[in-house]
């Protein structure tokens, strides 16, 4: 299958100069490539604080720029593969649907090497490099290194398009070693908070408490699985918890939320010995008493990055309805409307989910 020369596109110049391309040059698919036709992208938070500027991105005076412009955005996509390099003939065939994990491991660094690949030093993740360009633009290149995987033909795209940050979600819980006998606070229902719902449910712990400042999605977290669900804004979260483990504290404590006040309350409502995973993309920096995680509590700090190993898992129980997605999806834009998608995806509007959709 032939496809066009040219395609419709977001490209990011730099971190104040995004435009929609409308006939933007389409990848050369090379004898180790493959190039799919993408159905849609999701915009992801860390998307919208990239466009925003955020340092972490574009680097400030504490650290370098780790964006590589001219790129087109986008790392939570899928699609029907159209060409296929000589060299992959073997794997692949035209009208596959695939997805690929975020990042394009290098194969040969330490990290690459010792499966840790998630880590890879050289960092090539699609969406954030002119050579790895992501998903928001109608063909995408998948290169030698990419992670491949098949995806049902017959998922809805609403489905397919929860599989990358559910694979986040997953990995952020698995960080968190969930036993039966925990009591497991969860801090954020977005769409990531709403995938770590609906699968640390599945770890069957003994209470999962959900927090966010939100009730609509406090509900939908409820529907997903969490035995209580708390406003913050509301209650004294930090004396609920304390009132419900006589004064012990929660044993795990997963910060979804990006905000500074989310770790402060988490470190004052995990118990002594207990374990806080923190997952995500900060806009600013974060500033807590240090001496809680040594001298007072000795607690476990577990980061979680990206969803190795986990796009299979999630794909059969997203498929088989194990891991719950309704209504996550909450908006649908073309490419030519990528400035309201951006901003709906910020979530002050109520918005979970909000995906690029291409004909």
């Amino acid at each position: 299958m032939s496809y066009p020369e040219t395609m419709k596109a977001l490209v990011a110049y730099a971190k104040d100069d995004y435009r929609y391309e409308p006939a933007y040059p389409t990848p050369a698919c090379g004898p180790d490539d493959v190039i799919i036709k993408c159905e849609g992208c999701g915009v992801c938070a860390g998307d919208v604080k990239c466009h925003h500027g955020a340092a972490m991105f574009w680097g400030d005076e504490m650290q370098p720029s780790w964006v590589k412009p001219p790129f087109i955005p986008g790392h939570e996509f899928l699609g029907h593969i159209v060409a296929v390099g000589e060299n992959r003939a073997a794997e692949f065939k035209i009208g596959d649907r695939v997805i690929a994990d975020q990042i394009i491991p290098c194969g040969k660094c330490r990290f690459c090497k010792s499966g840790d690949y998630w880590m890879c030093q050289p960092h090539d993740m699609l969406g954030f490099m002119h050579h790895t360009n992501g998903g928001m633009a109608e063909y995408v290149r998948f290169p030698k290194t990419a992670v491949i995987h098949q995806v049902p033909q017959d998922m809805t795209l609403e489905d397919a398009l929860l599989i990358e940050p559910y694979a986040c979600s997953k990995h952020a819980v698995d960080r968190a070693e969930i036993e039966v006998e925990d009591i497991v606070v969860l801090s954020g229902a977005g769409t990531l908070g709403l995938g770590m719902v609906t699968y640390a449910k599945m770890r069957h712990p003994k209470k999962l408490i959900v927090l966010d400042l939100i009730d609509e999605r406090l509900a939908m977290a409820k529907a997903f699985g969490a035995d209580e669900v708390w406003n913050p804004g509301k209650m004294d979260v930090v004396a609920a918890i304390m009132e419900l483990t006589d004064g012990y504290g929660c044993d795990k404590y997963i910060e979804a939320t990006g905000h500074p006040s989310s770790v402060i309350q988490g470190m004052n409502m995990i118990r002594k010995l207990g374990t806080f995973v923190e997952f995500s993309v900060f806009s600013q920096p974060t500033t807590i008493d240090w001496s809680i995680i040594g001298d007072r509590k000795e607690l476990n700090i577990h980061g979680a990055h990206l969803g190795p190993y986990c796009y299979p898992f999630v794909i059969e129980n997203i498929y088989n309805g194990n891991l719950k997605t309704a209504k996550v999806v909450t908006s649908t834009f073309p490419v030519e409307e990528w400035e309201k998608a951006f901003k709906l995806a910020e979530g002050k509007e109520g918005d979970l989910k909000v995906v690029i959709k291409f004909d």
